[in-house]
């Protein structure tokens, strides 16, 4: 079996919130209710126990208008993934099918891969072991790989009664978002397609209507210098040859890059559209 993409066309979304309680029902999630701050959105934004929320955006168009812009906002499953680069338990990996997963037996929570990720969206939560022993993991969408090992769609596609989220086989669902582009460009005349290649593009890809920064994206994402040292060097380096207390303070040294990260330096540039 070869990689897969979500790909959400957010020019068919209504905001009904289908995705969000799909995704809350098939994983088992527990509520979260979220004082009114008189928005629309129900949550501000994903959390440990909410992978996915619906964004209202009020945007005034070029002609002067106002319109709503929605949409589905969950993990990216990065390909080159920040998470999993500064993860240090190697409790975050990719799939054969191109998700990205965190095995919460490895977690020691850290909140290193929350420091970090690229699009904000992993959190930490308290769980109780079998032993009624109270301890931190992070989590996140998981693309539901469970459902892709059994030849399903993800909970969040199969649920949307519009087809904004459809889910397929990687370059046909890459295919499918060019031809949507060209048939919208008419309508929307900003529209792009979000796939950043700064990380080696995602496996949820967005048709978006405007600008990526009017939806709250990085405009061009990348895996800092920090992250990639790490991941490619500092560990396998440190392991191998200079012993545990070198390691130690290479660790230090690098982990004070990952926490105090600038995220300025992944989201500023210029617009890059990706048509």
């Amino acid at each position: 079996m070869g990689e897969y993409l979500k790909f959400v066309d957010v020019t068919k979304c209504t905001g009904c919130r289908a995705c969000m309680v799909a995704c809350k029902n098939w994983n088992d999630l527990p509520a979260e209710i979220e004082e009114f701050d008189g928005s629309y959105q129900s949550h501000k934004k994903t959390t440990a126990n909410t992978w996915n929320v619906l964004t209202f955006t009020e945007y005034e168009n070029s002609e002067g208008s106002f319109e709503w812009l929605f949409r589905h906002s969950a993990c990216m499953h990065c390909t080159d993934a920040d998470c999993e680069k500064v993860c240090p338990e190697e409790a975050i990996s990719h799939t054969q099918f191109g998700s990205v997963i965190i095995d919460t037996d490895k977690c020691v929570g850290c909140g290193y891969c929350v420091q970090n990720c690229t699009f904000g969206i992993v959190q930490l939560t308290t769980v109780k072991d079998d032993d009624g022993k109270e301890r931190r993991i992070a989590q996140k969408c998981t693309l539901c790989t469970d459902r892709i090992e059994e030849g399903l769609r993800p909970a969040c596609a199969t649920a949307c009664l519009t087809g904004a989220i459809t889910f397929g086989e990687k370059e046909q669902m890459l295919q499918m978002a060019k031809e949507r582009l060209t048939n919208v460009q008419s309508q929307f005349p900003n529209a792009n397609i979000y796939n950043p290649s700064g990380i080696n593009g995602t496996h949820t890809i967005y048709l978006l209507a405007e600008q990526p920064s009017v939806y709250g994206l990085p405009t061009n994402p990348a895996v800092p210098f920090s992250a990639k040292l790490w991941k490619d060097v500092a560990q396998p380096v440190g392991k191998s040859l200079i012993g545990v207390s070198a390691m130690a303070v290479v660790g230090a040294f690098v982990a004070n890059s990952l926490f105090n990260k600038n995220h300025e330096d992944t989201t500023g540039g210029e617009d890059d559209e990706q048509k």
